[in-house]
């Protein structure tokens, strides 16, 4: 395992709806490996600096690549060559990883979630996991749908149980984390890491609470994985002081791909391993968490078919006003291209449409 040091903010970065802790046996922090302290700077004086330990990244990722096929395309490579098939279209369900036993739950190619799958013992555990697949139209944009479940005020235009969201410990070195993935041609550029806190509503369950490590991955070809991992028990002492505590939900796996399958299209497939705690069986848990996921669907195909006048079509504007701005300041003098590199090895001469939207800082984090 690996450690950062970071420190506490305050942007509402995280969301809490699907990512959980696993046990020992299935969870990447449970692996052994070698540990180092990066510092980084502080973004609030007020807070102190806290050391992050990071999950084996490697097996967090090859576990989703075993259970996504979509995720397996992007990571094997840029398959999005003209002439080619992208997307879903491209995948062969024959070459699926035997010890997956994949059982078909609903199937429409009219709606907009037009296939979910459901796999029992995956890692050997009783908790079942979900896939959930759909096809939008509009721009490839990973940051986009991580903005509608981990800002506030955009998840709750579509889920009335979440009540805070707070990235407490954002990890600036992403320069770092870069080089403990290594291979970006299969894990490609993290461009967002943190851990953020949150909370939802009393409602036909007690509150739960969350303290995840989350981050984004992006790839040349405009491809996105997001990923999530519930941090331990004993990481409790990064939980916010002076509140009760609650009932830990608890994920295994999480993660969502998200590929371009034309210049106003994409393909999504979201994996989710959960189990919301409390000793409440699957079969009671697991219909309302698929209505969840549809509902946060039906809210990303309106976001992203978008036009004129659109809160997409408001946000890409914005855009590139920013980046207009950026490069006057640049010709001026006034910045570097460095400023705006996010120091994660992010090589902005590099021609790709989705480039602009890496910058936009504010919320790039997802956390299920």
């Amino acid at each position: 395992m690996s450690y950062m040091t970071t420190t506490q903010a305050s942007i509402s970065l995280c969301s809490i709806l699907f990512a959980y802790l696993a046990p020992h046996n299935a969870l990447a922090f449970a692996t052994g490996g070698s540990s180092a302290i990066h510092k980084i700077p502080i973004i609030q004086e007020k807070s102190p600096e806290a050391e992050i330990e990071l999950p084996d990244l490697q097996l967090l990722f090859d576990r989703v690549c075993v259970a996504s096929p979509l995720a397996r395309l992007v990571m094997e490579g840029d398959y999005s060559t003209a002439g080619k098939c992208v997307g879903f279209d491209a995948i062969d369900e024959a070459q699926q990883n035997p010890e997956l036993k994949w059982r078909k739950v609903e199937a429409n190619k009219r709606k907009t979630v037009h296939r979910i799958d459901k796999a029992d013992r995956f890692q050997n555990l009783k908790t079942p996991l979900l896939r959930f697949r759909s096809s939008i139209k509009g721009p490839c944009i990973g940051e986009r749908f991580s903005h509608m479940i981990v800002d506030l005020e955009e998840r709750e235009k579509w889920d009335d149980q979440v009540a805070n969201v707070n990235e407490m410990y954002p990890i600036q070195d992403l320069g770092t984390i870069n080089s403990i993935l290594g291979n970006h041609s299969k894990y490609g550029t993290c461009t967002r890491l943190g851990v953020g806190y949150t909370l939802t509503k009393q409602g036909i369950l007690s509150p739960r609470e969350q303290l995840t490590l989350s981050g984004m991955q992006q790839y040349p070809n405009g491809a996105t994985i997001l990923w999530g991992t519930e941090m331990e028990e004993h990481h409790n002492h990064l939980l916010p002081e002076g509140r009760s505590r609650h009932t830990r939900a608890k994920s295994h796996l999480f993660a969502v791909t998200l590929v371009p399958t034309g210049p106003d299209s994409f393909d999504v497939e979201y994996l989710l391993q959960m189990d919301v705690g409390g000793g409440i069986p699957n079969f009671l848990t697991t219909p309302a968490l698929t209505d969840a996921v549809k509902k946060l669907f039906e809210h990303a195909k309106i976001y992203f078919e978008g036009g004129d006048g659109s809160e997409l079509d408001m946000y890409l504007k914005s855009q590139q006003e920013e980046v207009e701005c950026s490069e006057i300041e640049i010709l001026s003098g006034g910045s570097t291209e460095d400023d705006y590199s996010l120091d994660a090895g992010i090589d902005l001469n590099e021609e790709h449409s989705n480039h602009d939207a890496v910058n936009d800082i504010k919320s790039l984090l997802f956390t299920p």
